[in-house]
């Protein structure tokens, strides 16, 4: 029997995205293993430099862990250099995912990192697609992919011509921890103008935006509408209101963390390599459910479209449903959303598309048709046009990994 692969994971399963990362891996594993694990959480790797009193904790689960003899690690949320340094100071291949990144390559280090221009890219177009004129971003300080997303959300709101109001976390003695400041945030939104749209750089912090805005009484998603990041499903449907959030492809993340780390402990020698976590689209819940859109005709126009989602519709079944000439009408969309009536309907349309090429294992075909396209080409060239890729490239790329086996 050929020797099994011992692999040490240092992932945090206390948030979906780790669960779902860890998801991919056993399945590699399944496949291609059967590995042996061994799971630790990274938070052991802190104690030395944040509690003196757990010192010989560390270095007696260190001694394990070499005792063990593992031959790989994949592990999370390695944000200074300390943790770094520690996982790579084991010798053997890993794949990391975390804010720290030393300034050069480091032989057997690769690396598993978001791609933060699309997914503060997707939360900007979310809320300025319910019609808000006034933004904020809720980050954790000096952490450099909650930095990033912040950054990139950014970047589309001016684009579009607005500017965004970031958070500042107050100054604590206990540097490097993420604190949640109550108060502090209450204090924040109550001074920000409203209506707002929120972008929190992950659930967590979306959720402490919640509670702090119970504290000030400020209605959401009516004054203030929120959105967070990994779709943690333990989070988002916990939270009152319910929490949207982008969903991530974790799950296909790890997976492909999987794959890397094999071909590293067979001794293939491969140069610096890193696996992009992409957002796949957006599960809308209470906490931005809600148009904030000034002429009450277009958001009656922008909430026919959404509701009509499933079907063929065309701009002149909008123009009934508004007290507005279709002229008047495409001139206020132009001027609030950016964009034409037909082009919304395209919008929306894509959006429900790409759901269900993730969600159900329909072909391209019936997808197209349960959509009111009895032809799949029209609504293909419109997803390539959005999407940059056909549906079926888009599928492969974000869907559920390995839908020959399960048959999907």
């Amino acid at each position: 029997m050929k020797n099994k692969h011992k692999v040490l994971l240092l992932i945090d399963t206390s948030r979906g995205s780790g669960r779902k990362l860890l998801y991919g891996i056993s399945k590699y594993s399944r496949l291609h293993g059967p590995w042996i694990f061994n799971r630790k959480s990274v938070y052991f790797l802190d104690y030395q430099t944040k509690f003196r009193k757990f010192q010989h904790l560390e270095e007696e689960t260190l001694s394990q862990l070499h005792k063990w003899g593992a031959d790989g690690v994949i592990a999370t949320n390695i944000n200074n250099k300390n943790q770094f340094d520690r996982i790579i100071g084991m010798g053997i291949p890993s794949v990391i995912l975390g804010g720290y990144e030393p300034n050069k390559p480091i032989p057997r280090w690769h690396r598993v990192r978001s791609d933060s221009d699309a997914i503060g890219t997707l939360a900007a177009e979310h809320l300025l697609g319910c019609g808000f004129r006034n933004f904020a971003y809720c980050g954790y300080n000096k952490l450099i992919w909650s930095e990033e997303r912040g950054a990139c959300y950014a970047k589309r709101i001016k684009k579009a011509g607005f500017e965004t109001i970031f958070y500042q976390p107050p100054l604590r003695k206990t540097k490097g921890r993420l604190l949640y400041e109550p108060n502090a945030i209450a204090d924040w939104l109550k001074s920000l103008p409203r209506p707002l749209g929120l972008f929190a750089c992950n659930d967590d912090r979306a959720q402490n935006v919640l509670e702090a805005c119970k504290i000030v009484n400020l209605e959401v998603p009516e004054e203030i509408a929120v959105i967070g990041v990994d779709d943690d499903r333990l989070v988002c449907e916990v939270s009152e209101p319910e929490l949207s959030s982008i969903q991530l492809n974790n799950e296909r993340a790890g997976y492909e963390a999987a794959e890397l780390l094999s071909k590293l402990m067979k001794g293939k020698k491969l140069p610096h390599q890193e696996i992009v976590v992409e957002p796949t689209g957006i599960v809308i819940r209470k906490s931005t459910d809600q148009l904030a859109i000034e002429d009450p005709d277009v958001a009656d126009a922008v909430r026919f479209i959404r509701e009509h989602a499933m079907e063929v519709i065309q701009v002149s079944d909008v123009v009934e449903q508004v007290p507005m000439s279709r002229r008047s009408l495409e001139r206020s969309f132009r001027s609030l959303l950016n964009r034409s009536v037909f082009e919304e309907i395209k919008r929306i349309h894509v959006d429900q598309f790409s759901k269900m090429l993730l969600e159900t294992n329909m072909t391209i075909s019936q997808i197209a048709w349960c959509l009111g396209h009895p032809d799949s080409q029209n609504i293909s060239r419109y997803f390539r046009e959005a999407k940059g890729m056909s549906p079926g490239a888009y599928r492969k790329k974000h869907g559920r990994i390995l839908r020959d086996v399960e048959g999907f």
